[in-house]
């Protein structure tokens, strides 16, 4: 009775499924970096971050904004990376989308690609700021590194939506 009334435009909130999900498989991309690969570059692309912004840009509702925090320390505590930096830079990620979202009054997938690799080039290019002195020779491999993780996203964009439309009943 206290229900708000619905009506034919309103998006149905998340499933309880797939919000218990989401941060698992967002965990699950963090832990790609204990893949035993042997390389002298780092070309690996950030899997959580890119897991936590398909499931952010296909269902807002899933996430709250303020989970980006525990989800970036899961990512530093695993990386390597100075701890704080994947709070910090995931935190900024999702409230310019928060903000973006706000604005923007329909999105479709390649927009939704733009805005990922936007955050994705955003935390790859600040985590190096961060983590490696500017006389370092890292740029062509961070290049390289956006440029795997920009064509990589929909595939990762894709799962996200298997997954949520396996959790709805």
């Amino acid at each position: 009775m206290n229900e708000p009334l619905r009506t034919g435009f309103a998006e149905p909130d998340a499933p309880v499924r797939s919000k218990r999900l989401a941060p698992i498989t967002v965990m699950l991309g963090s832990l790609m970096v204990l893949f035993p690969v042997i390389s002298t570059i780092p070309w690996m692309p950030p899997f959580g971050l890119m897991v936590l912004l398909g499931w952010r840009l296909l269902r807002p509702d899933v996430f709250k904004v303020w989970v980006a925090v525990p989800l970036g320390l899961f990512d530093d505590l695993l990386s390597g990376q100075p701890l704080g930096s994947a709070m910090l830079l995931w935190t900024t990620c999702f409230l310019a989308i928060e903000v973006l979202d706000s604005r923007l009054v329909w999105r479709d997938f390649w927009q939704d690609w733009l805005l990922a690799t936007g955050a994705i080039g955003f935390c790859l290019i600040a985590g190096r700021l961060i983590a490696s002195p500017l006389g370092a020779h890292v740029d062509t491999v961070l290049l390289l590194q956006l440029a795997l993780s920009v064509a990589l996203y929909p595939l990762i964009s894709r799962m996200c939506a298997a997954i949520d439309q396996r959790g709805r009943p």
